[in-house]
């Protein structure tokens, strides 16, 4: 019984993550910790998209009104050359597959339509693909982690049972500490994968706004250069 008050006095009175993570069995700790790791380069991927997709935004805006009001589009492509703008990779591409039809004896009106709307199609899904391809890894971490953090919690609850067996003791004050170890591990795979789960849904939809939007812009070029076509013999 004096054993027993004992326990009970010396037990915490709230939750203490680094003490949790501390007792906890080395398996739990090594799950724990690739969790953490997981979460923190999580929140550096959507940091960090949020940022670029901001500023991608930002330079085609200004890009695009250049563009409509430009005279010379060969030097306003050499102009922007060095910089990251998606709209100015798809204006280079029309640009190419139209001064490779043009230079034919004979232009191929319907011919040169079709190979321009791909030339530039294509160059949307490239971008499309580079900018979403760091999310990826979002998505695996939203379906995983809380499994991984499962996976640490049912090896902390038989960790628990083998005290139990060990000590040839059943009373919570023994098994309490190990079951709440290893519950923080899926508490942790919670916290990894709900932030990841709502960012990749949000920045997917960002990201299929953004090519949405090339897209129109592509059309547009597209339109221009056929209105031009008609004019050559």
């Amino acid at each position: 019984m004096n054993q027993m008050t004992n326990l009970l006095a010396d037990a915490p009175t709230r939750l203490d993550p680094v003490e949790l993570f501390l007792q906890a069995d080395v398996v739990v700790q090594a799950v724990m910790l690739g969790l953490l790791l997981a979460s923190v380069w999580t929140w550096m991927i959507i940091i960090s998209f949020a940022m670029k997709i901001g500023r991608l935004k930002k330079q085609g805006e200004i890009y695009e009104k250049q563009f409509w009001e430009a005279e010379n589009l060969e030097q306003l492509q050499k102009s922007v050359a060095d910089r990251d703008i998606p709209a100015s990779r798809i204006a280079g591409a029309g640009l190419k597959e139209w001064r490779r039809s043009i230079k034919a004896a004979t232009i191929d009106r319907d011919g040169t339509r079709d190979r321009l709307r791909m030339a530039m199609d294509m160059q949307v899904a490239e971008e499309a693909d580079n900018l979403a391809k760091r999310l990826g890894f979002l998505a695996t971490v939203g379906s995983v982690a809380p499994f991984v953090g499962l996976f640490g919690t049912v090896w902390g609850i038989m960790n628990s049972f083998f005290q139990i067996g060990a000590q040839q003791n059943s009373s919570l004050a023994v098994v309490a500490p190990g079951i709440s170890e290893a519950l923080f591990a899926t508490a942790i795979g919670l916290f990894a994968a709900i932030p990841a789960v709502i960012a990749y849904n949000r920045l997917t939809q960002s990201v299929n706004s953004y090519e949405a939007r090339l897209h129109r812009f592509a059309e547009r070029f597209n339109m221009s250069l056929s209105r031009q076509l008609e004019t050559r013999s």
